[in-house]
Formats: structure tokens, C-alpha cells, sequence
């Protein structure tokens, strides 16, 4: 019984709290005490609600590590329920994604964030999540163009199955632009909009641009120096792109590199 207590304190790094009373315990001291209760007990299934909601974020990215060791140590099954889809991802084998009590989607981390099943979930697996543009397929000499407000672009071939002339939602990833930033002026393939919000983030930036009537978020190179206000150009990764249907919402067409397991 000493053993495994002074394993779990450890885990949960609460060793200097085994001789407090439950009333000198903060919330957040609680919720460990309890993970811990759970810990020793050695269980065939894990059942968790939450554990980690009450913790500091540096304690709570220990917790994390510390409970996936945990998992890959026991080879016992978790079924972890959590509103942060940071936890779900980082720790996650697969994940059941629910919206309204509804179902959405389960899968691996990876095709959760690279083929999300409707925009629900583009939006909500990823940090900041897909960025979606609503808009129509036309048909162009060319080939088939992305016709949003304020912008058209080319879009991959890869799309030719879908109905042109109607409406549906171009999504991209933050991270799936060119990180060179054009200044002001309509550049063929790119999307211009006013700097909004810049979020420095040490190893990168997060840019939020306002482009007609939506906003749009970009993962920037740190060094890219741009300022509130200021109207600049992005480029599009378009091979990365996602189509979804405006009226459902659901994935209609990704990249076949995609849509593999």
C-alpha cells in the first residue's frame, strides 16, 4: 500500500501533502488527491471526467505527461472526457468528438486534424482551429477558381467532382500559408485583408486578418514584423485545402494525401 501511494503521490507531484487533512486541501490539491485515489487502485478501466480542469498549466502539462506514461506503463484502457482538445490530442489514441450530445466523428489524432468530418470539427481540433471561408466553385479557362468576397483563387484539380456554381466552405489550416506577407495591392492568388489582432508566441506568430466579411487566422514566422492595422497579402497552401458543404457542413473533397489512414 506504501509503495503504491508514494508511486501515485509522485506521479501527481503531491508527495508533500500525504499528511494534510482533505480541509487543508485546495481544489485543485483535491482533484490530484482523487486522480490519485484512482491510481492505486490499479483498475481494469480508467474512467475520467475531467481531471486535470482544476490544475495550473505548467502542472497540468506535467499531469498530462505523467498520465500518458501511466497509460503506456499499465497497457489499461482510458476513457478520458475532456473540453480541451490539446489533452485530446496530445493524448489520445483515438478520440470521439460530440457536439450537443451528438456523435461527430472518432478517429486517430492525426485524420481527426488532417480529415475532419464536417466544419464542427475543423473548427474544434487544432489550436487556433481551421480557418473556414464560405464561397462557390466556378468554372475558369484555367481551371476550377474559389470565388469568395474579395477574392478568388485556383483551386487543385482534385475538386472537378464537385458542383460548380454553388456554395461551399473553403477550409485551411493556419498554418497552411506562405509566410512571405505581401503589402498592400490585389496579387493573383493570395488574399489581402487588414491585420486585426497579432498573437506573438515565441517560436511563431498568429496573425488575424479581417478579409471582407471574415476574419482569418495565419501562422506567421516570428519575424515577420506586422502591426494592427496594417493591410497586407497571404497566400494560400491550396493543395492542403479541405471543401465542405455549405448546407451541411460535411467534408465533400481533400487531397489524397489526406484521406488515407
Amino acid at each position: 500500500i506504501g509503495l503504491r501511494v508514494e508511486e501515485a503521490a509522485r506521479i501527481l507531484a503531491i508527495e508533500h501533502l500525504l499528511q494534510r487533512k482533505p480541509r487543508e486541501l485546495s481544489g485543485g490539491q483535491r482533484q490530484r488527491v482523487a486522480l490519485g485515489r484512482a491510481i492505486v487502485r490499479r483498475p481494469s478501466v480508467f474512467l475520467m471526467d475531467e481531471p486535470l480542469s482544476n490544475l495550473d498549466a505548467q502542472l497540468r502539462v506535467h499531469t498530462r505527461a505523467e498520465l500518458a506514461e501511466l497509460h503506456r506503463q499499465l497497457a489499461t484502457t482510458f476513457i478520458y472526457v475532456t473540453h480541451d482538445q490539446v489533452e485530446a490530442m496530445t493524448m489520445g489514441t483515438r478520440i470521439a468528438v460530440m457536439k450537443d450530445g451528438v456523435l461527430q466523428q472518432v478517429d486517430s489524432p492525426r485524420r481527426l486534424y488532417d480529415q475532419p468530418a464536417n466544419t464542427f470539427v475543423a473548427s474544434f481540433i487544432g489550436s487556433p482551429g481551421m480557418n473556414l471561408l464560405h464561397g462557390r466553385i466556378e468554372v475558369a479557362a484555367e481551371g476550377p477558381l474559389f470565388a469568395g468576397d474579395g477574392f478568388r483563387l485556383a483551386i487543385p484539380r482534385w475538386t472537378a467532382d464537385l458542383a460548380m456554381n454553388e456554395q461551399h466552405i473553403l477550409g485551411l489550416r493556419p498554418e497552411h500559408f506562405s509566410r512571405q506577407l505581401a503589402p498592400v495591392g490585389e496579387i493573383e492568388g493570395t488574399i489581402v485583408g487588414n491585420v486585426r489582432v497579432v498573437e506573438p508566441l515565441g517560436s511563431d506568430s498568429f496573425v488575424t486578418l479581417r478579409s471582407g466579411n471574415s476574419d482569418l487566422v495565419v501562422r506567421i514566422d516570428p519575424d515577420c514584423h506586422v502591426r494592427p492595422g496594417d493591410r497586407i497579402a497571404v497566400r494560400p497552401e491550396l493543395d492542403h485545402a479541405r471543401i465542405f458543404d455549405a448546407g451541411t457542413g460535411e467534408l465533400r473533397a481533400a487531397t489524397k494525401a489526406h484521406t488515407t489512414a
